[in-house]
């Protein structure tokens, strides 16, 4: 499993992942699921390119890191994201098995991690995430501030 001293490293890429998205007008959140030292699998929203209202970066990442595995379940990895992940996100994150949630941002109102809703501490869940919270939380609430406020000029 990763050492959590790499948290802020890996975070930082997701925050590129994350400025990727905006320049492509979504709102900006990136992802990527790690494990032993390596990247397995990377997103950031696509829902407007995609058409897609599951093409979450979390979504995306997984995805990929299924693949990339070749298996659907992704034990030992961990997987950063930007912003605190939303339900439809916390559920999949359950189902693939994952040991390790970062997340930049909380989301006080769709967050599943804590924020609204805590569907990852509900331990009614037959697998346990352990979740990190507010890591680059400053520059990962920043970059979603300075979007939806540069929209609202718009």
């Amino acid at each position: 499993m990763d050492k959590p001293d790499d948290d802020s490293f890996w975070m930082q890429q997701a925050l590129n992942l994350a400025q990727h998205a905006q320049r492509e007008n979504e709102v900006p959140v990136g992802a990527l699921i790690v494990r032993d030292g390596a990247v397995l699998g990377k997103g950031w929203n696509q829902n407007i390119a995609l058409d897609d209202p599951t093409a979450h970066a979390e979504m995306i990442a997984m995805r990929e890191a299924g693949v990339r595995a070749g298996n659907h379940r992704l034990p030992g990895s961990t997987l950063y994201v930007t912003l605190e992940p939303c339900c439809m996100c916390a559920g999949a994150m359950i189902h693939a098995r994952l040991d390790r949630l970062v997340f930049g941002a909380t989301d006080p109102k769709t967050g599943a991690a804590g924020g609204n809703f805590d569907i990852l501490g509900d331990d009614r869940h037959n697998h346990a995430i352990t979740v990190k919270g507010g890591c680059l939380e400053v520059e990962s609430s920043e970059l979603l501030r300075n979007f939806f406020r540069a929209r609202r000029r718009v």
